[in-house]
């Protein structure tokens, strides 16, 4: 059933599990949790479309490296920001989930093994192949990858979801069918309020846009609505613990990461046309679509202390050039336009359009590419982020018209961000070398004194990072070091869990959305098993447990 709270209705409702957030985890969460059985309120701050009053509850300010304004970094209604999802699927790498004495703060409470299960459902839910691409299929279609030494480099791959319109209203009938589930939108959680005892959450004040409240309880809730509002509800939910919700030791909000976007170089000589045709583009591999990366092998992380980073092989308008006319005028329309229905379908159609125009006017052959100078063989960088704590979330001073703190963004990028690509720069260098494909020239800003990150903004539609936001209620052992457990539950509550990314400790350089589903499958899964704390629960909250029977 769906519940519009802008038609006036009231709501006061009882669950066994509650969900904060109909994004690609919340909704994968409640699926889970409804095919085991149980009674699920999900949770939509926005409708079923972008409106701009509600998309200005994600306005905020930011005050460290230079980021895209925050109410354009996450769309704010049902299905979340995978309306404008590139389709981009990886799994991490077990070295992402190790602790990397190189790199501070790093390491999972749970290993790739443990994981791997997940991933597999979490292909199924993408209609993903089961296995990752290989350089044997790539051989296969026509675009061989490079011998390159299995030591210094290795070449991960993305899988593409063809569906870009998965997760929204339209296709989840399923949801909106299932007698158990309730699905409430213009439903924008104003605080998790906990019990007196600060052990565990007793229910969910909920404003509509009208600005009438209502109440939601549960035995069990998902906090599931992205890695700055999931911080930011959480530090603000404080009328009875004064230090915000899993936060006694100042955890809540730190190490946000971002896959971090740059011009790490570019390629001349003969042979790169051979490394566009293999990384330039998508590849149809056995009717799916899948793209190849370059990245540093295990052994030369360890040996160099690099990051897991990353980066493609594209070509792209030179450092002091201008765009192409056609990727201008969709840049254009897609900042002009607010993220509509219709306008989303615009921005896809212009892009197409775009794609198909240049494939034939821009130069293609290597040595056109660089005697025309217009374009360049360039490493497109799409960096792994090392955690840091200086990195956060925090609340500002002002509020929403719903009378939440806003959030404010301190982004802050790490010396060891800028070596790793400078060491993968490299090494590709004396990889290309070898094997006659060309000669590396590297960016200037890898070698400057200064260590900064630098932007490009002709290296990518999104120049700055991938909107991943990463970290802020990272998963630990302990709550010295993080927000929540090895399951997702908050530290020190009984029943308040975490789904997305922002649980995660590092970032990797896999886009996250596979790993954020095969974590919310993980999360459901223990819900639904009872958490060794429920009798506890029903006990502290027993008006709940007297009007379920």
């Amino acid at each position: 059933m769906h519940i519009d709270l802008d038609d006036g209705v009231s709501a006061e409702l009882l669950a066994d599990t509650c969900v904060i957030g109909a994004g690609a985890a919340g909704i994968t969460v409640a699926r889970r949790l409804l095919a085991a059985g149980q009674r699920v309120v999900l949770l939509e701050s926005g409708g079923l479309d972008h409106e701009a009053d509600t998309a200005a509850l994600n306005e905020g300010r930011s005050v460290g490296e230079p980021y895209y304004p925050l109410d354009h970094a996450r769309l704010r209604f049902f299905g979340g920001t995978t309306a404008i999802w590139g389709g981009r699927c990886a799994e991490l790498d077990p070295i992402d989930f190790v602790r990397r004495d190189w790199v501070p703060h790093s390491g999972w409470p749970i290993d790739h093994a443990e994981i791997a299960p997940y991933y597999a459902a979490a292909r199924d839910l993408l209609d993903l192949p089961s296995r990752e691409p290989t350089a044997e299929s790539f051989a296969r279609a026509g675009a061989p990858l490079p011998d390159f030494d299995a030591d210094v480099l290795r070449t991960p791959f993305w899988s593409f979801d063809d569906r870009f319109n998965r997760f929204t209203f339209e296709s989840c009938a399923d949801l909106r069918e299932n007698p158990r589930c309730r699905i409430l939108t213009h439903a924008t959680v104003t605080e998790i309020v906990a019990l007196p005892s600060g052990r565990a959450i007793g229910h969910l004040d909920l404003t509509a846009r009208s600005g009438r409240r209502h109440r939601v309880r549960a035995r069990n809730y998902v906090l599931a609505a992205g890695g700055i509002e999931n911080a930011r509800l959480l530090l603000a939910s404080d009328s009875i613990v004064r230090t915000g919700l899993g936060n006694a030791h100042d955890q809540v909000g730190r190490y946000f990461m971002e896959h971090p976007h740059a011009r790490g170089g570019r390629i001349v000589g003969p042979g790169v046309w051979a490394l566009l045709n293999a990384f330039g583009r998508k590849h149809r591999l056995d009717g799916h679509n899948a793209a190849a990366l370059i990245a540093p092998a295990e052994r030369l992380q360890r040996e160099q202390g690099l990051l897991n980073t990353s980066l493609t092989i594209a070509g792209r308008r030179p450092v002091h050039g201008s765009e192409a006319l056609g990727m201008r005028a969709y840049q254009k329309l897609k900042h002009d336009l607010a993220p509509s229905r219709r306008a989303r379908a615009m921005w896809m159609r212009t892009k197409q359009a775009v794609n198909a125009t240049m494939s034939v006017t821009e130069p293609l052959r290597p040595w056109l590419l660089h005697k025309a100078g217009r374009l360049d063989v360039a490493l497109v960088v799409r960096g792994e982020q090392a955690p840091n704590p200086d990195s956060r979330v925090l609340l500002d001073g002002t509020t929403d018209a719903l009378g939440l703190r806003r959030a404010r963004l301190d982004w802050r990028m790490s010396a060891i961000d800028t070596d790793s690509v400078a060491g993968l720069v490299a090494a590709l260098g004396r990889e290309t070398e070898r094997l006659g494909l060309g000669r590396v020239e590297a960016a200037p800003w890898l070698s400057d004194a200064s260590r900064a990150w630098r932007t490009d903004p002709l290296i990518s539609a999104h120049p700055i990072g991938g909107y991943h936001h990463m970290g802020t209620t990272r998963m630990a052992d302990s709550p010295r070091e993080g927000v929540t457990d090895a399951t997702g539950r908050v530290h020190g509550l009984a029943n308040l869990h975490v789904a997305g990314s922002s649980l995660f400790p590092t970032s990797g350089w896999a886009n996250p959305t596979l790993t954020i589903l095969a974590l919310a499958l993980r999360t459901a899964d223990f819900i639904a098993r009872g958490a060794a704390q429920e009798p506890a629960i029903e006990q502290e909250n027993r008006p709940l447990v007297a009007a379920r029977r």
